[in-house]
Formats: C-alpha cells, sequence, structure tokens
C-alpha cells in the first residue's frame, strides 16, 4: 500500500514522515536576499531625481473583469486598487503619470468594446480611485498621443490606449518601443504579470528612458517571491499542485535545490504514480513525462528533500459534480475510476509538514475545486497556510487558480502575499530572469 514518503522511500510502503502605499502593501517582513533588492524601485527613482513636473511612464496591469451583459461595467476592480499605491506616490512628487497597459488579447486589431476592446471601461473607476482626473488618448504612440504628453503639466494622469492594439508590442518590437520611449523621461514596471514577458511596454521601452525602476507592486513580488526561495526562513516548504505535470516540473526541479519540504497534489500526481508503477485507473496522465517524473523523485532522494506524495486520493467514476466518489490509497486506484482531489489522509499529512515549516509557497490546486465534491483539498491547504500566517510563518499564494481558492475561502488577508502573476511567479520560482525585470536600472 503507498502512503506518503519522502523521495528516499518513495518505492517502500508508508512511513511517517509612501504611507499610504505602505499600508497598503501591508507585508510581513523577512530578511531579503541582495537578488531582491538588486533593481531601482519608486522611491529609490524619486531619491535620485526630481521627478516634479517630469512624464513618468508607468506599465501596469488593468486586465479587469468586464460584465457581460453589457461589456463595459468593470465586474472586479482589484487590478485597478492594486496600481494606486505607485501611482499616488508618483502624484504625490509631482510627476506626470502616463500609465500603459494591455488589454486581452485584440492580436494587433482595433476592438472597439469587450475584453479584448479599447480601455474607456476603467477610465471612470480609475478617478475615482485615483481622486484625480484622467484624460485617454486612442492610442498609444503617434504624434497626438505625443502632443498630449507634452500638455501634461504637474501631477496629471494620461491613459493610453491597449498596447496589443500593435501587433509589435508581443514581438517587443523596438519602433514601438521608442514610440512610447518618446512620451516620458522615467518607466515604473508595476505589472509583475507581464514581467515574463519581452513585450514592447514591458522591456523594450526601458532602454529608451533616462532611469527605470520597479514599482511597489512589482518590488514587493520580487521580494517575496526571491527572498522566500533564495534566503527563507526555514524550514521551507513548497506546495505545489495543478493539473499538468510538464507546466510545473521545471518548478519543482529548480525548487530540489531550495526546498526542505515538496507537497505534491493536482492532477500532476498521477504522472508520479505512473512512474513508481501504479495502477491509477482513468486519472489523467502525461506519459512523455513518466520518466522524468521518477528521475525527480531520484533526485530528491539525493539531495534529502523530502518530496511528498498524496497516501490518498479522492475518486469519481465520472469528470463531473454528480459523480459517484470514494476514498482510496494511492496504490489501490483502478478500473474506470479517475483520481479528482486529495483525500483526508493526506490533508493530515499536510498539516503535520506544513507545521513545521516558517516559509510555505503554495501555487496550484489539489484538486478539481471548481467542482464541490472535489475542492476539499485546495480549501484546506488554503486554510493551513492562514494558520501558519497566523503563527508567524511566511505564506506566499501564487497561481490564479490558487489565489481563487484562497479569496474564495475569505482567506485573501490571512495569508503574507497573494502573488499578481500565474506564469510570472513561477518563472521566478524556477529561478529564471525575467525580462521585464532585467530592462529595470539598477539599485
Amino acid at each position: 500500500m503507498f502512503a506518503h514518503a519522502s523521495a528516499s522511500i518513495l518505492r517502500q510502503t508508508t512511513r511517517s514522515s509612501s504611507a499610504a502605499a505602505l499600508s497598503f502593501l501591508n507585508a510581513r517582513s523577512f530578511h531579503l536576499t541582495p537578488l531582491a533588492l538588486e533593481k531601482l524601485n519608486v522611491e529609490g527613482l524619486a531619491a535620485k531625481v526630481d521627478l516634479s513636473g517630469k512624464n513618468v511612464l508607468m506599465r501596469v496591469d488593468l486586465n479587469v473583469p468586464l460584465s457581460k451583459v453589457d461589456d463595459v461595467t468593470v465586474t472586479d476592480d482589484t487590478r485597478l486598487r492594486a496600481i494606486v499605491p505607485t501611482t499616488k506616490f508618483l502624484l504625490e512628487k509631482g510627476a506626470n503619470v502616463i500609465l500603459c497597459s494591455h488589454f486581452g488579447r485584440p492580436k494587433g486589431e482595433i476592438i472597439e468594446k469587450g475584453k479584448n476592446g479599447r480601455l474607456n471601461p476603467v477610465v471612470e473607476p480609475l478617478k475615482s480611485l485615483l481622486g484625480v482626473d484622467v484624460k485617454k488618448v486612442n492610442d498609444c504612440v503617434g504624434e497626438e498621443v505625443e502632443a498630449a504628453a507634452k500638455a501634461l503639466t504637474k501631477g496629471d494622469v494620461l491613459l493610453l490606449e491597449n498596447t496589443r492594439f500593435h501587433k509589435g508590442e508581443t514581438k517587443n518590437d523596438p519602433e514601438l518601443a521608442a514610440g512610447l520611449g518618446k512620451l516620458a523621461d522615467y518607466f515604473v514596471m508595476d505589472a509583475f504579470g507581464t514581467a515574463h514577458r519581452a513585450h514592447s511596454s514591458t522591456a523594450g521601452v526601458a532602454s529608451h528612458m533616462k532611469l527605470s525602476a520597479a514599482g511597489y507592486l512589482l518590488d514587493k513580488e520580487l521580494k517575496y517571491l526571491k527572498g522566500a526561495v533564495d534566503e527563507p526562513k526555514r524550514p521551507l516548504c513548497a506546495i505545489i499542485g495543478g493539473a499538468k505535470v510538464s507546466t510545473k516540473l521545471p518548478v519543482i526541479e529548480s525548487l530540489l535545490e531550495k526546498c526542505d519540504v515538496i507537497l505534491l497534489g493536482g492532477g500532476m500526481i498521477f504522472t508520479f504514480y505512473k512512474a513508481m508503477g501504479y495502477d491509477i485507473g482513468k486519472s489523467m496522465v502525461e506519459e512523455e513525462y513518466v520518466e522524468l517524473a521518477g528521475k525527480l523523485m531520484k533526485q530528491a532522494e539525493e539531495k534529502g528533500v523530502k518530496l511528498i506524495l498524496p497516501p490518498d486520493v479522492v475518486l469519481a467514476d465520472k469528470f463531473a459534480e454528480d459523480a459517484n466518489t470514494a476514498i482510496a490509497k494511492a496504490s489501490e486506484i483502478n478500473g474506470d475510476w479517475m483520481g479528482l482531489d486529495v483525500g483526508p489522509e493526506t490533508l493530515d499529512l499536510f498539516k503535520e509538514e506544513i507545521g513545521k515549516c516558517n516559509t510555505i509557497v503554495f501555487n496550484g490546486p489539489m484538486g478539481v475545486f471548481e467542482m464541490k465534491p472535489f475542492a476539499t483539498g485546495t480549501i484546506t491547504v488554503a486554510e493551513l497556510m492562514a494558520e501558519a500566517t497566523d503563527r508567524g510563518a511566511i505564506t506566499i499564494v501564487g497561481g490564479g487558480d490558487s489565489v481563487a481558492a484562497v479569496n474564495q475561502a475569505g482567506l485573501g488577508d490571512r495569508v503574507s502575499h497573494i502573488s499578481t502573476g500565474g506564469g510570472a511567479s513561477l518563472e521566478l520560482l524556477e529561478g529564471k530572469t525575467l525580462p521585464g525585470v532585467a530592462a529595470l536600472s539598477e539599485a
């Protein structure tokens, strides 16, 4: 019977094993690695130069959901509120702020309305949040935009049009980057969710600025994610879930160099079970990664890292909310059953391991949490993260589904940091250099 195992016994039987800005960020402090501090941040920028009357191009993420009824009303302003601290700090310094963002995926076409359309829906909400007028132009480069930028005086806000109306944006087109560069003296990157993309408005534009800095949001992401894995309060635990092992293997491999404990969940666990020779029934598996999963388990064993797989799973006879369900040991799955969540024994084990750790990173759901019968694992892990925060641990949640689960459980304010980037947070955890960060000036 297979239960959990540290990598050393994976093939054996069970064993135990500014004031406003600072207020907004409300982060638990811990010792930061120098890597997290090597780039200039917005306060450092203000200390180096007088921003009064200067234009600052600020790359933000304004990808807010719109009402399905009218395609205009913003239904969740979380991302708009997230840009307020940096914007207000710059305005307090007398700068003119030129906001720049993509919106959906128009793929180089001008779309008037909807999730891939113009940024008109965010204008009024931004005015309300910032407490100032927000002017908007209908392009992001060109003579009319340059004239609007030159007309800014002191403490003005100008919103550019959807950058992805230009095909060159996603190709880091130098001409588009140069056009954006004509609008301002300084650049502030505060869109962590796109920092892993080498686009004209995230990376290319920085070479046309006198100085480029990280905004509060990006700075916090760098400090937490890089600080947590490069110089954590140990023991360091990573809880990695999600459906596809292919997207998480590089992260797991990188974390083997840094973590004391790695807890695995989600659909990807069945690829590991397959590598161990288990029958997984109709559970999802990525056959081409079975061998690599086996190698990762061996690497963990060699490094002395506890790589823990769930000892039990919640099974279903079909992929549906009204499916018949059962709980089984991981070694006892068979027939037409498929695993859709981790089981109660697993959650007891995870509670024990999380309780020992002082830094915990959670990325990826433990099961199909969108369906109530298979949400227990993910919600319970979210609750365990909150409990860990309460006792003083550093807790970080990244990845859209993990964040959604934490917020769904009403626990968003009980974790140290919720990452705003899915792919960006994964790549940072992998140890990759993010183009939108690499382009920034040194501190």
